[in-house]
């Protein structure tokens, strides 16, 4: 997966076949990936797909079983090796923060800094305190703070060590709803302006697509995509990661080349396929209009009205259905016969 034109000083972190196993179990089963310094990567999957611990495994709490890790262009963990965690140049921000709760702001950021002279301290605590928005808050003791302000002291003691790396378990998660949106937009923005390499473990898509700069898909123990937010989603390499990323509609077809044959009519696809295949259509890709009625028509069977958007769905003449993602102005009844677009090029996988 590595380009020749990547220099080891572009490289913020690099696994190459890690291998991970509990017992039979295969956690890892050759991870390998790559990550440029100044770039943020989700690692995204469902439970039990092995995105916690390749996590863990970069940071020194696990030991591999195959594999090699590089952080910063040192090898950290491979053959014989073992670098702990305090000797990778890691910060940490765990899921509940772990902040300590007997002491105050400051001296929770202050906390990894001991080795460095007390003026530099002072210093590096101010300016992160700074940039993550709360310099006067030095004083408060976790407890007075918010979730979305103690989410900041957690990043805040994670980046005033100047680590090489940083990585964030599952950071948004104890936030509600509402909270999470902004403060995960505050946190992307401040390890941009820090000019931080980072990885998020997540399961949420939406959080994935919005935060970072490239999303990698694990599923059992595996890599199977890297790539943007806007590629993953518009170009998926599979099925399986066409199901994880976002709402799909598959539709059966005979691929000839760079057209698909199907029920929806001809479409044109994005890379060439032959035989029988799957066709990736979005719900956002799906246009319907009133159509007259006859024994062969698409026809409504469920509206769900969301205020910013709605979910149609159509049941088509094979008895096959589709879910539709629409505007809030249109307005379908249920049992109404609809014609149905595609909107192209789409993605189509050998079935």
């Amino acid at each position: 997966m590595i380009q020749q034109s990547e220099t080891p000083a572009e490289i913020g972190v690099k696994l190459d076949g890690v291998v991970k196993r509990f017992g039979t179990v295969g956690a890892a089963n050759g991870v390998s990936f790559y990550l440029r310094q100044g770039h943020l990567l989700a690692l995204l999957g469902p439970s039990g797909c092995g995105k916690t611990t390749t996590l863990r495994l970069i940071a020194g709490f696990e030991s591999l079983d195959a594999g090699t890790i590089e952080i910063g262009g040192q090898r950290v963990a491979g053959p014989g090796l073992h670098r702990p965690p305090e000797k990778r140049r890691v910060g940490m921000v765990f899921q509940e923060y772990a902040l300590f709760p007997h002491v105050n702001v400051w001296q929770n950021v202050d906390f990894g800094l001991n080795k460095l002279p007390g003026d530099v301290r002072r210093s590096r605590v101010g300016d992160v305190l700074e940039l993550v928005g709360l310099s006067g808050l030095g004083e408060r003791m976790p407890h007075e703070l918010r979730g979305g302000q103690q989410q900041r002291v957690a990043l805040a003691r994670a980046l005033a060590p100047q680590p090489a790396l940083i990585l964030l378990d599952e950071p948004f998660s104890n936030l509600d709803a509402g909270l999470r949106v902004r403060v995960r937009a505050e946190v992307r923005s401040i390890l941009k302006q820090a000019g931080a390499t980072a990885i998020f473990v997540t399961h949420d898509q939406e959080e994935a697509l919005s935060l970072v700069d490239e999303v990698a898909v694990m599923l059992n123990g595996r890599v199977h995509q890297m790539a943007s937010p806007q590629q993953l989603y518009r170009q998926p390499v599979s099925r399986e990661v066409a199901t994880f990323i976002g709402d799909a509609n598959f539709i059966p077809g005979i691929g000839h080349g760079r057209h698909v044959e199907s029920l929806l009519g001809t479409l044109e696809t994005q890379v060439a396929v032959e035989g029988p295949v799957d066709v990736l259509v979005r719900p956002e890709n799906v246009e319907i209009s009133p159509a007259p009625s006859d024994a062969h028509s698409h026809r409504v069977c469920q509206h769900l009205f969301f205020g910013h958007d709605q979910l149609v769905t159509v049941q088509l003449s094979s008895g096959e259905t589709i879910e539709v993602r629409l505007g809030p102005a249109y307005t379908f009844a249920v049992n109404q016969p609809v014609s149905v677009r595609v909107r192209g090029p789409v993605m189509a996988y050998n079935s």
